[in-house]
Protein backbone atom coordinates (compact mmCIF):
# COMPACT_ATOMS: atom_id res chain seq x y z
CA UNK A 1 0.00 0.00 0.00
CA UNK A 2 2.61 2.21 0.97
CA UNK A 3 4.26 1.50 -2.57
CA UNK A 4 1.82 2.70 -4.29
CA UNK A 5 0.71 5.73 -2.30
CA UNK A 6 3.95 6.88 -3.38
CA UNK A 7 3.36 6.49 -6.73
CA UNK A 8 0.37 8.55 -7.02
CA UNK A 9 1.74 10.77 -4.85
CA UNK A 10 5.02 10.91 -7.38
CA UNK A 11 2.73 11.47 -10.48
CA UNK A 12 0.60 14.55 -8.64
CA UNK A 13 3.78 16.93 -9.22
CA UNK A 14 3.11 19.54 -12.12
CA UNK A 15 6.37 18.24 -14.10
CA UNK A 16 4.59 19.04 -17.42
CA UNK A 17 3.62 22.41 -16.34
CA UNK A 18 7.24 23.43 -15.46
CA UNK A 19 10.12 24.02 -17.36
CA UNK A 20 12.03 21.31 -18.40
CA UNK A 21 15.82 20.91 -19.80
CA UNK A 22 17.16 17.81 -21.74
CA UNK A 23 20.67 16.53 -21.70
CA UNK A 24 22.36 13.39 -23.41
CA UNK A 25 25.64 12.29 -22.09
CA UNK A 26 27.67 10.08 -24.61
CA UNK A 27 29.90 8.17 -22.24
CA UNK A 28 32.47 7.39 -24.54
CA UNK A 29 32.61 10.28 -26.31
CA UNK A 30 32.73 12.03 -22.41
CA UNK A 31 35.69 9.94 -21.54
CA UNK A 32 37.44 10.87 -25.07
CA UNK A 33 37.02 14.47 -24.13
CA UNK A 34 38.26 14.05 -20.18
CA UNK A 35 34.85 15.11 -18.92
CA UNK A 36 34.49 12.06 -16.57
CA UNK A 37 35.42 11.40 -13.09
CA UNK A 38 36.32 7.81 -12.54
CA UNK A 39 36.58 6.25 -9.34
CA UNK A 40 38.02 2.93 -8.18
CA UNK A 41 37.47 1.40 -11.96
CA UNK A 42 39.81 1.57 -15.53
CA UNK A 43 37.56 2.49 -17.53
CA UNK A 44 37.46 1.34 -21.17
CA UNK A 45 35.77 1.76 -24.33
CA UNK A 46 34.65 -1.01 -26.48
CA UNK A 47 32.40 -0.76 -30.08
CA UNK A 48 30.48 -3.51 -31.00
CA UNK A 49 29.39 -2.77 -34.80
CA UNK A 50 28.53 0.32 -34.79
CA UNK A 51 28.13 0.94 -31.59
CA UNK A 52 30.55 2.41 -28.47
CA UNK A 53 29.97 2.02 -24.98
CA UNK A 54 31.72 2.37 -21.58
CA UNK A 55 32.72 -0.77 -19.82
CA UNK A 56 33.40 -0.38 -16.11
CA UNK A 57 35.48 -3.59 -15.30
CA UNK A 58 35.21 -6.25 -12.37
CA UNK A 59 36.85 -5.29 -9.06
CA UNK A 60 36.40 -5.02 -5.66
CA UNK A 61 34.78 -1.93 -4.19
CA UNK A 62 31.84 0.13 -5.80
CA UNK A 63 32.48 1.94 -8.95
CA UNK A 64 31.59 5.50 -9.88
CA UNK A 65 31.45 7.27 -13.01
CA UNK A 66 30.61 10.59 -12.54
CA UNK A 67 29.22 12.70 -15.43
CA UNK A 68 29.47 16.75 -15.26
CA UNK A 69 26.57 17.40 -13.67
CA UNK A 70 27.05 18.88 -10.06
CA UNK A 71 23.29 20.22 -8.60
CA UNK A 72 20.74 17.98 -9.95
CA UNK A 73 17.99 18.00 -7.70
CA UNK A 74 14.40 17.00 -9.21
CA UNK A 75 14.08 15.61 -12.72
CA UNK A 76 14.23 11.96 -14.95
CA UNK A 77 17.60 10.37 -15.16
CA UNK A 78 17.92 7.67 -18.17
CA UNK A 79 20.82 5.22 -18.80
CA UNK A 80 21.57 2.19 -21.07
CA UNK A 81 23.34 -0.53 -19.59
CA UNK A 82 23.77 -4.14 -19.49
CA UNK A 83 25.12 -6.46 -16.82
CA UNK A 84 25.66 -10.36 -17.24
CA UNK A 85 23.91 -13.69 -15.92
CA UNK A 86 26.48 -14.43 -13.07
CA UNK A 87 25.48 -14.83 -9.46
CA UNK A 88 26.65 -12.01 -7.24
CA UNK A 89 28.79 -10.43 -9.92
CA UNK A 90 26.68 -7.85 -11.88
CA UNK A 91 25.33 -4.76 -10.35
CA UNK A 92 24.70 -2.47 -12.54
CA UNK A 93 22.82 1.22 -12.07
CA UNK A 94 22.53 4.94 -11.14
CA UNK A 95 24.42 7.02 -8.73
CA UNK A 96 22.54 10.52 -7.83
CA UNK A 97 22.49 13.12 -5.25
CA UNK A 98 26.15 12.50 -5.49
CA UNK A 99 28.15 14.25 -2.52
CA UNK A 100 31.68 12.76 -3.22
CA UNK A 101 33.06 9.09 -4.14
CA UNK A 102 31.52 7.55 -0.43
CA UNK A 103 28.45 9.62 -0.06
CA UNK A 104 25.43 9.30 -2.46
CA UNK A 105 22.19 7.33 -3.70
CA UNK A 106 21.99 4.49 -5.75
CA UNK A 107 18.89 2.30 -7.66
CA UNK A 108 20.26 -0.58 -9.34
CA UNK A 109 19.66 -3.58 -10.82
CA UNK A 110 20.95 -7.66 -10.33
CA UNK A 111 20.74 -8.94 -14.03
CA UNK A 112 20.97 -12.08 -12.48
CA UNK A 113 17.74 -12.01 -10.83
CA UNK A 114 15.57 -10.65 -13.62
CA UNK A 115 14.66 -14.33 -14.59
CA UNK A 116 15.96 -16.87 -11.91
CA UNK A 117 12.89 -19.33 -10.78
CA UNK A 118 14.01 -18.85 -7.32
CA UNK A 119 11.47 -16.55 -6.31
CA UNK A 120 13.00 -14.86 -3.11
CA UNK A 121 15.78 -14.06 -5.44
CA UNK A 122 13.30 -12.38 -8.04
CA UNK A 123 12.55 -9.62 -5.61
CA UNK A 124 15.99 -8.55 -5.19
CA UNK A 125 16.12 -7.69 -9.09
CA UNK A 126 16.44 -3.81 -8.32
CA UNK A 127 17.82 -2.07 -5.31
CA UNK A 128 17.85 1.08 -3.68
CA UNK A 129 20.60 2.51 -1.35
CA UNK A 130 22.00 5.94 0.69
CA UNK A 131 25.71 5.09 0.68
CA UNK A 132 27.11 5.08 3.51
CA UNK A 133 24.55 5.18 6.15
CA UNK A 134 21.85 2.98 4.08
CA UNK A 135 23.92 0.48 2.19
CA UNK A 136 21.19 -2.95 0.98
CA UNK A 137 22.61 -4.74 3.63
CA UNK A 138 21.03 -2.74 6.81
CA UNK A 139 18.03 -1.94 4.28
CA UNK A 140 17.70 -5.73 3.76
CA UNK A 141 17.75 -6.54 7.50
CA UNK A 142 15.95 -3.59 8.83
CA UNK A 143 13.23 -2.81 6.15
CA UNK A 144 13.26 -5.87 4.68
CA UNK A 145 11.03 -5.57 1.03
CA UNK A 146 10.71 -1.81 1.07
CA UNK A 147 14.06 -0.88 -0.85
CA UNK A 148 14.09 -3.60 -3.33
CA UNK A 149 11.87 -5.26 -5.72
CA UNK A 150 11.38 -7.52 -8.05
CA UNK A 151 10.70 -6.45 -12.16
CA UNK A 152 7.86 -7.02 -13.33
CA UNK A 153 9.03 -8.49 -17.61
CA UNK A 154 11.93 -8.28 -16.99
CA UNK A 155 14.91 -8.01 -19.69
CA UNK A 156 17.35 -11.12 -19.84
CA UNK A 157 20.37 -10.55 -17.85
CA UNK A 158 22.70 -10.10 -20.73
CA UNK A 159 20.47 -8.02 -22.68
CA UNK A 160 20.83 -4.16 -23.15
CA UNK A 161 17.95 -2.38 -20.97
CA UNK A 162 16.95 1.26 -19.84
CA UNK A 163 16.33 1.63 -16.55
CA UNK A 164 15.01 5.30 -15.68
CA UNK A 165 14.61 7.36 -12.09
CA UNK A 166 11.98 9.63 -11.84
CA UNK A 167 13.32 12.09 -8.73
CA UNK A 168 10.39 14.62 -7.12
CA UNK A 169 11.47 16.53 -4.01
CA UNK A 170 11.73 12.90 -1.59
CA UNK A 171 9.93 10.24 -3.69
CA UNK A 172 11.82 7.91 -6.29
CA UNK A 173 10.45 5.59 -9.15
CA UNK A 174 12.83 3.52 -11.06
CA UNK A 175 11.19 2.35 -14.37
CA UNK A 176 12.77 -0.77 -16.27
CA UNK A 177 12.75 0.12 -20.42
CA UNK A 178 8.81 1.04 -21.40
CA UNK A 179 7.21 0.10 -18.71
CA UNK A 180 4.32 2.47 -17.18
CA UNK A 181 4.67 1.17 -13.99
CA UNK A 182 7.74 1.52 -11.75
CA UNK A 183 9.37 -1.97 -10.28
CA UNK A 184 10.56 0.43 -7.28
CA UNK A 185 8.89 3.16 -5.49
CA UNK A 186 10.67 4.77 -2.08
CA UNK A 187 11.59 7.69 -0.54
CA UNK A 188 14.79 9.07 -0.10
CA UNK A 189 17.20 8.47 3.18
CA UNK A 190 18.44 12.00 3.52
CA UNK A 191 18.31 15.60 3.71
CA UNK A 192 20.53 16.33 0.48
CA UNK A 193 18.78 18.71 -1.81
CA UNK A 194 21.16 18.14 -4.98
CA UNK A 195 24.07 16.42 -6.17
CA UNK A 196 26.34 14.59 -8.49
CA UNK A 197 25.14 11.72 -11.24
CA UNK A 198 26.55 9.35 -12.44
CA UNK A 199 26.68 5.47 -13.23
CA UNK A 200 27.73 2.89 -10.50
CA UNK A 201 28.82 -0.93 -10.59
CA UNK A 202 28.70 -2.53 -6.98
CA UNK A 203 31.37 -4.89 -5.28
CA UNK A 204 33.08 -7.57 -7.83
CA UNK A 205 31.12 -6.52 -10.61
CA UNK A 206 31.59 -4.90 -14.16
CA UNK A 207 28.78 -3.24 -16.41
CA UNK A 208 28.80 -2.02 -19.87
CA UNK A 209 26.90 1.71 -20.26
CA UNK A 210 26.32 3.18 -23.52
CA UNK A 211 24.53 7.12 -22.59
CA UNK A 212 23.11 8.87 -19.42
CA UNK A 213 19.64 11.41 -20.31
CA UNK A 214 19.00 13.75 -18.37
CA UNK A 215 15.64 15.98 -18.12
CA UNK A 216 15.99 18.38 -15.46
CA UNK A 217 12.46 19.76 -13.35
CA UNK A 218 12.77 23.23 -12.59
Amino acid sequence: MKTYLLYFLLLSFPFAATAQKQQVYNLPQLMEQGKITVFNRDCTIIQENSTKFLRLPDKEGEGLVWLPIKEFKNGTIRVEMRGKDVYQRSFVGIAFYGLNDSTYDAIYCRPFNFQTTDSVRRIHAIQYISQPAYPWRRLRAEQNGVFENDILNAPKPTDWFTMRIVIANDSIAAFINRANKPSLVVKKLHNREKGSVGVFVADRSDGDFKSVVVTYEK
